[in-house]
């Protein structure tokens, strides 16, 4: 069945969500037109509201709705000396709720997937490298998720920053292997951050 052009622009607008096929497309445009159209309005204004609003800060890269955001700001963070690298802001978030880390973040926006075209440029990497150089940094973080493209960015990574004088360590395993970071439960990755181990 052929729908109306603005129903079948709503169907394929759905699908950009992760997880959502054409049938679960279908599902939620009409929920949304027969039984939801006010939460419709607010979604649809709450997506247009935080495209406008939401940047990526400009030292970690995570997001936020000013130029630094809360975590980079913060005295307490910045005193720490720690820098966590992690692959997306899903990731901050995960290791947040597990309360065991007290320092700051560069989220790479993605892994190093040169079939996929994300190179060092794509991640950002040479900002990072300037904040290993301009920022009071000891020890750097590396908590990529153990897949093979995680792995292979946490080693680029380590590689990049030897010419400096920093601690490089890795999330403990525990983790398990090929899953996605933000995933694990906060108990396990907790454990895993206590037991990180040096890399140089």
């Amino acid at each position: 069945m052929k729908f109306s052009p603005l129903i079948e622009e709503l169907i394929e607008s759905l699908k950009v969500l992760p997880g959502v096929g054409p049938k679960s497309a279908q599902r939620i445009a009409f929920q949304l037109l027969e039984r939801q159209q006010k939460g419709a309005r607010r979604l649809s204004k709450a997506i247009d509201s935080a495209l406008l609003g939401v940047q990526h800060c400009q030292q970690c890269r995570n997001f936020a709705e000013h130029d630094v955001c809360d975590i980079c700001n913060s005295e307490m963070r910045q005193a720490s000396g720690q820098l966590c690298i992690v692959a997306s802001p899903m990731d901050v978030l995960a290791i947040e709720e597990t309360a065991h880390y007290k320092g700051r973040y560069f989220v790479l926006m993605g892994l190093l997937s040169p079939i996929d075209g994300i190179g060092p440029d794509e991640l950002g990497l040479n900002l990072l490298e300037k904040r290993m150089i301009s920022d009071d940094i000891n020890e750097l973080i590396l908590a990529t998720s153990p897949s093979v493209e995680g792995e292979a960015t946490a080693y680029y990574i380590s590689e990049m920053a030897a010419q400096f004088d920093l601690t490089i360590t890795r999330l403990a395993q525990g983790l398990p292997s090929g899953g996605e970071l933000a995933a694990i439960d906060g108990k396990t990755l907790g454990h895993a951050f206590s037991g990180r181990k040096s890399m140089s």
